[in-house]
């Protein structure tokens, strides 16, 4: 018999959530159907830092944001997170994650710190050089 579950109806939003497949709201659902985060199509890479911006729009913007939005956003205001963090914590894919991030970017909520491209970190003979350096004084 193949037995449907759903959440317990006291509890609420329980009804969104069905037992065995898992949340009922999909992914599509969540950013209205965007697979690119806004029209810049601004890419996010799983190590990017998000931070809340310094000045942030008010409440009443934050009110018209969705529920995934401000689930972000208050994982961002707990502590700089990477793109890959807020996806872990928030139960969301990465795809979502990066879309909605760009909403809230865009919104200036946020602020997205890249991570430095390996061809512009020093090369490791220059560091060796330094510590050599410096273990000499």
């Amino acid at each position: 018999m193949n037995e449907h579950r759903t959440g317990d109806p006291a509890v609420p939003g329980s009804q969104w959530y069905d037992a065995d497949a898992g949340p009922l709201v999909r992914p599509y659902a969540m950013t209205g159907g965007r697979t690119k985060p806004g029209p810049s199509n601004v890419r996010f890479d799983l190590i990017a830092l998000v931070v809340v911006d310094d000045d942030p729009p008010g409440p009443a913007e934050e009110s018209l944001l969705g529920p995934e939005h401000r689930s972000l956003l208050a994982l961002c205001r707990a502590e700089t997170q990477s793109v890959a963090e807020l996806s872990a914590d928030a139960d969301l894919p990465v795809g979502v994650v990066r879309v909605l991030l760009g909403d809230l970017l865009e919104s200036g909520f946020v602020r997205v710190s890249r991570p430095v491209p390996p061809a512009q970190l020093p090369d490791e003979r220059i560091l060796r050089e330094v510590i050599d350096g410096l273990r000499a004084l």
